[in-house]
């Protein structure tokens, strides 16, 4: 009971620190801006930045990321909350106790018409640092690989496929080789040039190019089940053997 109450009272401090921090960024009506990426150094205890490469995050953010290289930098400043998970419990911790290479959360409150700029140039009410492997998936991993087919759709993409790993073949045994893959909000779109990812739209993407596209999905699911859930990253010209989390 105990550690529920105290589960309670951080989470409770941690909306607090967020309605402060958008206060402190002069009130008003702001966005929730949720970056999630790979922190690429360990800050020192009095940082007014934090790097990360950003692998994914909430609608809003992911539209403020097309155009620009994943690896970004963060404001934070002294109403940041870093907060370190563990177990399912979080704890306030210093800037320098958050790890190089760890998995964090950036949590921004900024205008709605805010550039990336703007938005990184607030510091972040909420910075939460979730170890190296945060949450692992509870799902398989099904990955298709092949070139795009068509100009992208509202929701979906068609992919002439060509190879995949093995979960994924296996559902394509006796099928066509073009196939439509459901795409969402959270969805992140990348453009590879030589080993530097950028984030792009879904119109971007070019007919004919190679493109791999990555869905969790339960086990046992069937070649339609797979393509109406929505891809976690779709990526264009992926180097061979590229590690993404997710």
């Amino acid at each position: 009971m105990t550690g529920k109450k105290t589960l309670r009272a951080v989470l409770a401090a941690l909306s607090l620190a967020l309605l402060a921090s958008a206060a402190a960024q002069g009130g008003g009506v702001r966005a929730h801006y949720i970056f999630r990426g790979h922190l690429l150094a360990t800050p020192p205890a009095n940082a007014t930045s934090i790097s990360i490469s950003v692998e994914g995050g909430n609608r809003i953010a992911l539209q403020k990321m097309l155009g620009q290289s994943v690896d970004q930098d963060f404001t934070v400043g002294t109403g940041t909350e870093f907060l370190k998970w563990s177990h399912g419990i979080p704890t306030v911790v210093h800037a320098n106790d958050l790890t190089a290479g760890d998995w964090v959360v950036v949590h921004v409150r900024a205008p709605y018409d805010a550039s990336l700029a703007q938005v990184e140039s607030r510091p972040a009410g909420i910075v939460a640092d979730r170890g190296t492997q945060p949450n692992p998936p509870s799902q398989p991993l099904y990955l298709f690989r092949g070139r795009l087919a068509a100009a992208a759709g509202t929701n979906t993409v068609t992919v002439d496929v060509r190879g995949g790993n093995r979960r994924a073949l296996r559902l394509l045994i006796g099928q066509p080789l073009p196939q439509s893959f459901t795409y969402g909000p959270e969805t992140i779109f990348l453009l590879w040039q030589g080993k530097v990812p950028t984030v792009i739209s879904p119109s971007q993407l070019t007919v004919g190019d190679r493109i791999t596209v990555r869905i969790r999905a339960p086990w046992h699911s069937t070649l339609s089940q797979v393509e109406s859930t929505a891809a976690v990253h779709i990526g264009e010209h992926e180097p061979p053997n590229t590690t993404i989390t997710g």
